[in-house]
């Protein structure tokens, strides 16, 4: 189980939001933006940094970006996948910091949730490359 940096975690909070996010870790590696969409909030935004300016997408662009792209699951490609903390804020909101990969981009993402009507789902998603 990954870190958690509460005393008294809520065992059901934290299993549901690991569910989120092997959810999202499953659909970006399979190329399914079904589970993608499933994962982050039809409003979500990815942002990162790019030539020292903030860059932007919002969740429908980049769902049409990896439509278009070959999915690492069928090019062969292993699985990087490592949730590296959960801090659960409260019991509605939680950020989740991961590493994952399409070789040779390697990324850390920073993602936050909220547990809204419906259940836990990423609201906003930010991440860096490396290449190697």
């Amino acid at each position: 189980m990954p870190d958690t940096h509460i005393q008294n975690p809520d065992t059901t909070a934290l299993a549901a939001i690991e569910a989120v996010v092997q959810t999202y870790l499953d659909g970006l590696h399979e190329g399914d933006t079904v589970k993608l969409a499933a994962a982050f909030h039809p409003a979500s935004e990815l942002r990162s940094e790019k030539d020292g300016q903030l860059a932007e997408l919002k969740r429908d662009a980049w769902l049409d970006a990896v439509r278009s792209r070959p999915n690492p699951k069928a090019q062969g490609l292993a699985r990087h996948d490592r949730i590296l903390a959960i801090d659960l804020a409260g019991p509605e909101l939680a950020v989740v910091k991961l590493n994952c990969a399409i070789p040779p981009r390697f990324f850390t993402d920073v993602l936050v949730l909220l547990k809204l009507e419906g259940g836990w789902r990423i609201v906003s998603k930010a991440f860096r490359t490396d290449i190697r």
